[in-house]
Parts: C-alpha cells; sequence; structure tokens
C-alpha cells in the first residue's frame, strides 16, 4: 500500500490585496513604479487591476504544477487562509483534475503578513485505502522560554524569551492511512533576512531557524520519546529557508555556464538530520539535481539550492530504502538556469520572470505504508 506525499510552497496565495507599496516603495510592484499615479485612490485601483490580471495565469501554472505531483496529501507553506484555499482548490484544481482535495486544513500562525502553512487531502490514496484525518495542533503559541531555546545570538536580534519560536507554525496533523498512523509536521521557517553586522543574510537569520529546527525537534521527541521517535511514522515536509548544499552558476549563455556545488558548514537542517533521526530524502537524487529554487541578485549572484524538505523519520526513511522524490520544475519562470540534462518543457504562458507556478518547486514522494 503506496501513499504520495508532496510539499509545495505556492508563493503568497492570497485573497486580499496588498496597498502598502504607496508608503513603502520597498512594497510597490515594479509595475506600478513605471507610472505616475496621482494619489492612493488611483494606487489602490491600478494595484488591484495588476494584481487580477497576473494571478489568473500565476493559479493555472500553480495548478498544473500541483497536479504533476499526483500527490495523495499536499502540504502547503504561503497559504493566505483556507478561504483563499477553496477558491483556489474550486477554481483551478477541481477544472484541471476534478474532484479530489475535499479535505483542508491550516491554522492561523504568526507570519506578520498572515501566510500560514495548510494541508489538503484526498479522502483516499490512488490505489483506494482510506485517508482519515484524526487531529490538528498548532504549535504556534511556543516560545523560546518554554523550550529553553533563547540563546546570546537570538538576544543580539532584539529577541525576547517570550518571543514565539515559530515564524509561522509547525503544524502536526495526525492522520490513519488504511488505519495506519502517520504524523505531519507541516513547517515554514524565517526567511534569509537582509545582511547586518557584517553577516550576509542567511548567517544573520541562522540563529531563528536553528531555534525553529530545534522546537521540531523537541515536539517529535516529546510525542514519542527521545528513544523511540526516530522509529516512528512521521514525516516533516515544507520550506526550512535554509541548505546545507548549493549549487553555484557562473558564466552566461553566450560563453556558457559552469555549475559548481558548495558545501556549507552551517545549517539548520543539520538539527534535524543529527544521529539520524530523520533523512532528507531529496540527497538521494545527483548532487546538481536537488534544488527546488533558483536565487539570483544578477549575474554575480546566482545559485540553486533544495529549501524545500520532505524529511523521513529514520524508520520510515529505512522503510522507503528506495524511494527517490521528484521535483517538479515545469512552472519556472525562463530566467531560471537548468544544468545541462536538465531542461524541461515548460508550461504555456510561462513568463521570463513571471507569471510562473511559485519560486519554489514542488516535492513529491510515494512511500510504502506497509
Amino acid at each position: 500500500m503506496s501513499l504520495r506525499i508532496a510539499t509545495f510552497n505556492l508563493e503568497n496565495l492570497m485573497n486580499r490585496f496588498d496597498f502598502s507599496g504607496f508608503r513603502n516603495e520597498l512594497n510597490q510592484d515594479r509595475a506600478l513604479a513605471l507610472f505616475e499615479i496621482a494619489d492612493e485612490k488611483q494606487y489602490r485601483a491600478l494595484e488591484q487591476a495588476r494584481a487580477i490580471a497576473l494571478t489568473d495565469d500565476a493559479r493555472q501554472l500553480t495548478a498544473l504544477a500541483i497536479a504533476a505531483t499526483r500527490a495523495d496529501i499536499l502540504c502547503l507553506q504561503e497559504v493566505d487562509n483556507l478561504a483563499a484555499l477553496k477558491a483556489f482548490e474550486y477554481g483551478y484544481l477541481f477544472k484541471m483534475i476534478g474532484h479530489g482535495y475535499q479535505d483542508k486544513y491550516s491554522a492561523s500562525g504568526n507570519d506578520s503578513r498572515g501566510i500560514d502553512v495548510a494541508v489538503m487531502m484526498r479522502r483516499e490514496t490512488a490505489h483506494g485505502q482510506p485517508i482519515e484525518f484524526v487531529r490538528m495542533t498548532s504549535h504556534a503559541h511556543h516560545t523560546f522560554a518554554d523550550f529553553g531555546l533563547h540563546t546570546p545570538e537570538l538576544a543580539a536580534l532584539g529577541i525576547e524569551p517570550h518571543d514565539r519560536i515559530f515564524r509561522r507554525d509547525c503544524l502536526e496533523i495526525d492522520l490513519k492511512v488504511d488505519g495506519r498512523p502517520l504524523t505531519l509536521y507541516i513547517v515554514h521557517f524565517k526567511a534569509m533576512s537582509p545582511p547586518r553586522n557584517g553577516m550576509d543574510g542567511r548567517e544573520a537569520s541562522m540563529p531563528v531557524r536553528m531555534a525553529e529546527a530545534k522546537a521540531v525537534r523537541h515536539i517529535i521527541e516529546s510525542r514519542f520519546g527521545v528513544e523511540k521517535a526516530a522509529s516512528k511514522r512521521w514525516v516533516i515536509c515544507g520550506d526550512l529557508n535554509d541548505y546545507r548544499e548549493r549549487v553555484i552558476i557562473e558564466g552566461d549563455s553566450h560563453a556558457g555556464y559552469r555549475f559548481t556545488p558548495a558545501q556549507e558548514a552551517v545549517s539548520s537542517l543539520n538539527v534535524l538530520t543529527a544521529g539520524g533521526f530523520c533523512e532528507n530524502v531529496v540527497e538521494r537524487r545527483p548532487e546538481l539535481d536537488r534544488w527546488t529554487l533558483y536565487h539570483t541578485r544578477g549575474p554575480q549572484e546566482r545559485h540553486l539550492c533544495q529549501l524545500d524538505y520532505i524529511l523521513l523519520s529514520e524508520g520510515l526513511a529505512r522503510h522507503n530504502a528506495r524511494a527517490v522524490p521528484e521535483i517538479v520544475r515545469a512552472g519556472q519562470p525562463w530566467r531560471t538556469v537548468f544544468p545541462p540534462g536538465q531542461e524541461i518543457d515548460r508550461y504555456p504562458r510561462t513568463g521570463w520572470d513571471r507569471p510562473k507556478a511559485s519560486d519554489h518547486c514542488p516535492v513529491a514522494v510515494t512511500l510504502d505504508m506497509l
């Protein structure tokens, strides 16, 4: 009996408009920045038109990427709320793949923009085994003090012991698949911040992600017991906003590109995988073929990296030793630089930068649940 699980950062699945760009130029869309706008009323009208015009194409591409995962269970990030998720599923996914993801769950987290993690599930697997929702537990309320995770590095960032650990949530979903228990932990860790104090954005924000990773492990070990936790049936899915390896891109389309793997000395991912607690099964893919995001700030700073993870408990990974995840990249914009041999046919109407399915790629894996 098999179950197919996917994780996908949908990139701002919103059901409201963001007008903050009128007063904060950093939030203003680049298309509106081309025009002289008289007042806030005109700005709001133009922003609504721009957002609606872009959204339809973008969400068709998002739906295509989701359909390509063929997942029974979808763990999602950057969902505004259940109303937005239901509207997307009915207006886009349903029209594409028909009756499918009937059950949807989310909880309000800590993100300042209101984007949350969520899950969509079929009621049975592709092979007809029932998928039963048992319970949902939010861990958004936990503070650094609760788990003894406050550090001088966090204090230097202005973070207090009573502040909440998770920048969004660690949403715990208990299921039964054909009567067999399975627990999902859906996460979306702190994004890499702007550089500060001589550190790059990844290094500067690392203390928060390290604490989030420690908190996830603490939650799992508290639930199942420190000695037994790794052997139980659970999966961590989501956007960790961190990597322990990347592929640096040099060159250009005329002279040719060069792709160089690079290892990172520190990563919050290591907190979770240490001691064989769980496995990043995407690392079963070839070294140049593990990326889920293309990062660029122009020709001088480009790399491919994995930000999106399906981490299997040691027991579940051992039982699925031959399972190799798939990464859906057909929704990537044309600006994304692909290593040789990885080129794909992109979905119709994909743009150079936008519209696109998301800036992230969905990751999916089929698991034997026997």
